[in-house]
């Protein structure tokens, strides 16, 4: 959606549907490709993760002061216009979050015989 809300602002991109599981804030009239193909979710996501041992009071404060930063209603109106939407959750939740992406994009992978190159 970021990479495309330029060009849909501009005219010259008329969107259809959106690929993630639920309706975009930033465009809510257009209906997801879910609703159509059930099951059919694809989306971008981005994260700040920290070197693997870092201290666990490092990481919640590093967390609690990211979810202020996004809570903050000029940062959130920013991204929301841009496309992104902002979610903040804890540093488990988005563990177990990256975890199901790899499963899922693991099969995706394997089925396709897709290999590095």
């Amino acid at each position: 959606m970021p990479a495309a809300m330029p060009h849909v602002k501009a005219g010259k991109l008329r969107p259809v549907a959106v690929t993630s599981a639920k309706r975009s804030q930033a465009m809510p009239e257009l209906p997801t490709i879910g609703e159509t193909v059930k099951g059919y979710e694809a989306a971008t996501w981005y994260g700040v993760l920290a070197p693997a041992r870092t201290p666990k009071f490092i990481v919640a404060r590093l967390h609690d002061e990211i979810v202020n930063i996004l809570g903050v209603a000029e940062t959130k109106d920013r991204l929301l216009a841009q496309g992104f939407e902002p979610v903040g959750s804890t540093p488990e939740e988005f563990g177990a979050y990256i975890k199901s992406e790899i499963a899922k994009w693991g099969k995706v992978i394997k089925a396709a015989g897709i290999r590095a190159e």
